[in-house]
């Protein structure tokens, strides 16, 4: 049984982690390795039929996790406890770490990194106003 209330537990605080801040994580990492030219490396390139080539680069890939990461936190923003609450207010302070570090780290400072932040500021409000729903319609509260 204390298995089953660590590993609940365990659980609890893995959803309370906003999943925007293993990509500001991420980001971070390729930043402090020093290596800025790795955002804009291609990872790989597709020949379309139209005979245009498809360059994907790592600014490409940190974008694509950025829009699945804002669908997985709609999903979990359903929900209506306490450990959602804790998401979000964590997700508001992603936020501003994402805010702060445009405004003042010039590594930061491109279209890729603004696009990250602005996903996670949807990530916020969005999962705000989903709980909100979500808890008014499991109480049956009046419009």
């Amino acid at each position: 049984m204390s298995r089953r209330r660590d590993r609940n537990n365990f659980m609890a605080l893995i959803n309370a982690i906003p999943l925007f801040a293993l990509i500001w994580v991420i980001y971070n990492l390729i930043i402090i390795s020093g290596n800025n030219t790795t955002l804009d490396a291609e990872l790989i390139s597709i020949n379309l039929i139209s005979g245009a080539v498809w360059q994907i680069t790592s600014k490409d890939l940190l974008l694509l996790m950025g829009l699945v990461t804002l669908y997985v936190e709609t999903l979990k923003a359903t929900r209506s406890n306490l450990v959602s609450i804790v998401n979000h207010s964590l997700s508001i302070l992603v936020f501003v770490l994402f805010l702060v570090e445009f405004i003042i780290i010039a590594e930061a400072g491109n279209s890729t990194f603004f696009l990250l932040g602005l996903m996670s500021l949807m990530d916020a409000i969005a999962g705000f106003a989903i709980t909100i729903v979500a808890a008014r319609r499991d109480f049956n509260a009046p419009d």
